[in-house]
């Protein structure tokens, strides 16, 4: 099955562009007539041309169309016709010129009619809707069905990603009762730097250091935080920091970090096919990658079992791993390993997990998104070790929020890490006017 056969064949207006308040009945008429047209023409085309249709050969049938039928239209409302037809046929519809904005960093589709869109941490609705749920079903199977994943009643739930890395999250019926639901959390086209993050206010000079030195020196670095605080940001940032001359596996459930070394394997999850069979998950990619001789092990995200396969990989030789994981505290993430590693199912002392984490975890980085939209870094603690049944951390940076009058700022704890003699050792030495 072609394309141009998945596009609804109801009415010609549930494919067309992306729909605002103020466009005519005479307008929306004429692009429903000029889009039947020309997936017609591509149909004949495709009947005649196995290879398909190419972006300059669809554009020019979208414009020989146009000429036909509105050869009096201003130049610039044919152009904006133009494009939401070739959106509707080969893109994402509606969503492509709010996938341009580089301003917008989640879009937010609640059904057919209600797009939301955050900006600098805001959210606001956007004008730009879908004719009806059935376009928006299409536009979910164009994002998932390249990727091998499907979505339908029996698997209403689908995590997947857009070509340059975007995050996708789609619920549809019978979990949904407003329609389709698609979540989108855009990547920067160029990666984000410490010296971006230091700009925006995310951390300090020193605290940047301090974590390039932290990597450098193969320390196995947690990132925690909350939805949405920046975790997968701050591990770009981070794995910047990783030597070209090592070999990197990524784990993921979707595959979104951007790493710009030359010896990177990416490994991706994959969910059970239609018949429940199939499913890879990331426990079983952690314990492969393994074998594959990595230098360092980056996992996207804990949640699970894999925490166990995770925590022991450090603890046998794999230094210098990273990994993100959802808590609201450095200490609530230490509580949720445990509770990740008993999930694998083996039945742990607890004393015994909390010393597998104690002796793999060197550094809990804390990040957190602000009221005002900002995202920082609100933590930097080591992890000690033991004493008694108890993991022991202390903060190495911590953020004052302030009191309201005055705005809140970063301080170091002016305690110089313990790792620092190991950081040494390594060739990554910290200099102690950071922790003043």
């Amino acid at each position: 099955m072609g394309l141009l056969e998945r596009l609804d064949k109801k009415t010609p207006a549930a494919q067309s562009g992306a729909g605002t308040m103020a466009e005519t009945d005479e307008t929306a008429l004429l692009r429903d007539r000029v889009h039947y047209q020309v997936v017609e023409a591509l149909n004949k085309r495709e009947e005649k041309h196995s290879s398909g249709t190419n972006e300059t050969e669809t554009r020019a049938i979208i414009e020989s169309a146009l000429e036909q039928n509105a050869a009096s239209m201003a130049r610039p409302e044919r152009n904006r016709i133009a494009v939401e037809i070739y959106d509707s046929i080969r893109g994402l519809g509606p969503l492509e010129k709010l996938l341009a904005d580089d301003t917008i960093s989640e879009i937010m589709v609640n059904g057919a009619k209600q797009v939301f869109i955050e900006r600098k941490g805001r959210l606001s609705q956007s004008d730009v809707t879908f004719s009806d749920n059935e376009q928006l079903l299409n536009v979910i199977d164009r994002i998932v069905s390249p990727l091998g994943r499907h979505i339908d009643e029996a698997n209403p739930m689908v995590d997947a990603r857009l070509s340059d890395g975007s995050r996708v999250n789609a619920v549809i019926a019978p979990l949904s009762l407003k329609g389709p639901l698609l979540t989108i959390r855009k990547f920067t086209r160029v990666p984000l730097t410490a010296e971006n993050l230091i700009s925006f206010g995310s951390l300090t000079l020193k605290m940047a250091a301090f974590l390039e030195c932290c990597v450098k020196g193969r320390l196995n670095i947690v990132v925690s935080g909350g939805t949405g605080s920046g975790k997968t940001t701050l591990l770009n940032v981070l794995s910047a920091y990783i030597p070209y001359d090592e070999r990197i596996i990524t784990i993921e459930d979707a595959a979104e970090i951007q790493l710009q070394q030359r010896h990177v394997l990416t490994l991706e999850a994959r969910p059970a096919n239609l018949e429940g069979a199939g499913i890879v998950s990331i426990r079983d990619l952690v314990r492969n990658a393994l074998r594959m001789r990595p230098d360092r092990i980056i996992v996207g995200e804990v949640r699970g079992g894999e925490a166990l396969d995770m925590l022991q990989a450090m603890n046998t030789g794999h230094d210098g791993s990273l990994t993100t994981g959802h808590a609201n505290s450095s200490r609530d993430m230490l509580a949720r390993l445990e509770t990740m590693v008993l999930m694998a199912g083996m039945n742990l002392p607890v004393a015994a997990i909390r010393q597998q984490i104690a002796s793999a975890i060197d550094i809990i980085v804390q990040q957190s998104r602000m009221r005002d939209g900002s995202r920082k870094i609100i933590g930097i603690s080591e992890v000690l070790g033991m004493e008694g049944d108890v993991i022991i951390t202390q903060d190495i940076f911590t953020y004052d929020y302030g009191d309201g009058r005055s705005p809140g700022r970063f301080r170091a704890s002016g305690i110089k890490p313990r790792c620092s003699e190991k950081l040494a050792a390594a060739g990554a030495g910290l200099k102690d006017e950071w922790f003043h």
